[in-house]
Formats: structure tokens, C-alpha cells, sequence
């Protein structure tokens, strides 16, 4: 109850406080579109709101800024997988390339040195290596239908590799020149000392028996192939004298050769043909 002039009068109704609260609103805002008087209070509450509006936003932004760290290192260790199995890839083809400009320098050299001994000459794919110990034996991939006879002689760009033993259809068993059993007649290309050259078993080694301490022979000296026998053409390399041992109790020299051809590397070599070739053949087995 508010007392006014002496008399006693109730409090403004609700729907009082409505009306007056209306009739403020609409003067204040004729006020403000006409002379825009409240621009400097509303410039002022912006200012008074701007830092709680930063604070109510902060946990979008960095919320958002935090899923955009994970997402984006996400997807760089993805990226950066890709690119790791890429170039692992292209690392493999590569080495497979170097790898092919190898052999094939290998076939070009080894078709210039056949070019040089024989009339014919063709690659043969090596497909398979004896296991057996001191037998040194290959099976390449061509046979009779190519051609191929026992006897005829296999080289590589470097030296005398062997000679065809046995021959199927398809395949063909050479016998290598480090064999146990295995002999070759040669001459000493500095000397001219005639000789022959055994297999020992050893793929890094061949022996030259029955040589005396008088025999013109070094250390370091070529042997060539002497072409007796027609089965090797004459003059190709088939070893390097690398030991000579002479021991006053043996009545020969101990001499040791080192193959000239690189049996032990490459998957091609070299069978050649020298004028027409006999007709006989052998199977493999």
C-alpha cells in the first residue's frame, strides 16, 4: 500500500506494469530512430558483452581446433605411408631394372667373344646348379631341338665354361670345367708350354699336374684353350695361374689355376657352334 495524500492506495497492477513498461519502450525507441540517443549506451553493452561472448565461444573454437590437429596429422601418417610404399616400390623396380641393363651387358659381352671363335652362337638360360659336392654340373634350357650336341663347348664373355655332356629335347646337362672329372688341353699363352687343366672339384680352382720344376711356367701366366681335340675352339681363356708350389720332396710342381669364365655368376651363357655339328647326342638324366 503507498500512501498518497493522506490517503492509502494499493500497488499497480499487473497489467498496469505491462502498460507502462509497453508506453517506455515504444518512447525509447522513437527516441533512438530519431536522434539515435542510444547508440553510445548500445556501443557500450557490445563492449561490456564482447568478453563473455569470447568466453561462451571458446569451447567451440577450441574444440574445433583440436579435432583440425587430429584430422590433419591423420591424414599426413596416411600420406606419408603412401609415399613410404611408393618409393619402396619404385626401389624395387629400379634395383630390377639395374639389374637387367646387367645382364644384358653380360649377353652383349658374351656375343662379342662368341662372335670372335665360332660361326653360330646362342643363349642358354641357366635353370639348374648340381648340388651333389665335387661335381660341378648345370642344366640350361635348350636341347636338341635347337641344335644343341654333347661335346659342344659353353663360354662366357670371359673364358671357357665347359662342355654339353648329355642332351634331352629341351634341356641340356653342361659339364663345367672345374669338375672332378673334367680335363682340358691348353697351352701357356706366354710360353706356348702345352698342358692339361683338371677340374678339382673347387669352383674357384683348377690344378695342372705332372709339370716339373724345369717347365716354363708362372705365376700370373694366361692359359688358353690349344683347340686339340676339337671340342674348345683354340685360343679362348680358360684359366689364370694363381699358385705355384715347388716342393723338393715331390717330383712335380704343385700348380693352381683360377678359372678365367665367372661360372658362379650370371643366369645366361653361350653355346657355340664351329662349322657343322655331329649328329650324335646323349639323354639327360
Amino acid at each position: 500500500m503507498i500512501n498518497v495524500f493522506g490517503r492509502s492506495v494499493g500497488a499497480p497492477s499487473n497489467l498496469t506494469r505491462l502498460i507502462l513498461l509497453s508506453a517506455l519502450s515504444v518512447a525509447l525507441m522513437i527516441l533512438d530512430h530519431r536522434g539515435h540517443h542510444l547508440e553510445k549506451i548500445r556501443a557500450g553493452l557490445n563492449v561490456l558483452a564482447y568478453p563473455i561472448q569470447l568466453i561462451a565461444a571458446a569451447p567451440a573454437y577450441v574444440g574445433g581446433g583440436i579435432a583440425d590437429f587430429f584430422t590433419t596429422r591423420g591424414t599426413l601418417r596416411q600420406d606419408n605411408e603412401k609415399l613410404l610404399a611408393e618409393r619402396r616400390v619404385l626401389n624395387a623396380k629400379v634395383q630390377q631394372f639395374d639389374a637387367l641393363e646387367e645382364e644384358n651387358a653380360r649377353l652383349r659381352r658374351m656375343l662379342g667373344s662368341a662372335a670372335q671363335v665360332a660361326d653360330k652362337a646362342i643363349a642358354a638360360e641357366l635353370i639348374e646348379v648340381s648340388s651333389e659336392p665335387f661335381t660341378r654340373k648345370i642344366v640350361v634350357a635348350k636341347g636338341s631341338r635347337d641344335g644343341v650336341y654333347v661335346g659342344q663347348s659353353v663360354i662366357d664373355a670371359h673364358g671357357i665354361m665347359g662342355q654339353v655332356t648329355q642332351v634331352a629335347s629341351q634341356v641340356s646337362r653342361v659339364t663345367l670345367i672345374t669338375d672332378a672329372g673334367h680335363a682340358i688341353p691348353v697351352l701357356d699363352n706366354r710360353s706356348g708350354l702345352r698342358m692339361l687343366v683338371f677340374g678339382t672339384g673347387d669352383p674357384d680352382t683348377l690344378k695342372i699336374p705332372y709339370l716339373t720344376s724345369a717347365s716354363d711356367i708362372k705365376e700370373g701366366d694366361l692359359l688358353v684353350s690349344s683347340g686339340m681335340g676339337g671340342t674348345f675352339p683354340p685360343g679362348y681363356p680358360v684359366a689364370q695361374v694363381s699358385r705355384i708350389v715347388n716342393d723338393p720332396n715331390e717330383a712335380f710342381l704343385a700348380i693352381a689355376a683360377k678359372p678365367a669364365a665367372q661360372l658362379n655368376h650370371g643366369k645366361q651363357v653361350m653355346l657355340i657352334w664351329r662349322g657343322a655339328p655331329p649328329k650324335s647326342g646323349g639323354n639327360v638324366k
